[in-house]
């Protein structure tokens, strides 16, 4: 069950990366999820190492380390996959 929330939360923490970086974004929704969850589990580890454990309730400061780390990987995997689109257009 582990693994479906993960697709879970990647998903959301995707979209909303991808709706606070301005512009528009090309990369497709399932990269989109990957990166998601690759910035929930960057955001857990930085959030390990800066002290913040898992806590009753809700982890405030766990989610925001999850969403910058999610934020950043959106945009920089849209800007390769923008510039490796852009050169397998260009070869045809």
């Amino acid at each position: 069950m582990g693994w479906l929330w993960a697709i879970i939360v990647g998903f959301v923490l995707g979209l909303i990366a991808k709706a606070i970086i301005p512009g528009k974004q090309h990369s497709p929704l399932w990269l989109t999820t990957i990166c998601g969850i690759l910035g929930a589990i960057a955001g857990n580890a930085i959030a390990r190492g800066f002290g913040i454990a898992e806590t009753p309730g809700i982890d405030w400061g766990r989610h925001i380390f999850q969403l910058v780390a999610a934020i950043i990987i959106v945009f920089f995997v849209d800007m390769l996959y923008m510039q490796m689109r852009g050169r397998k257009q260009q070869r045809v």
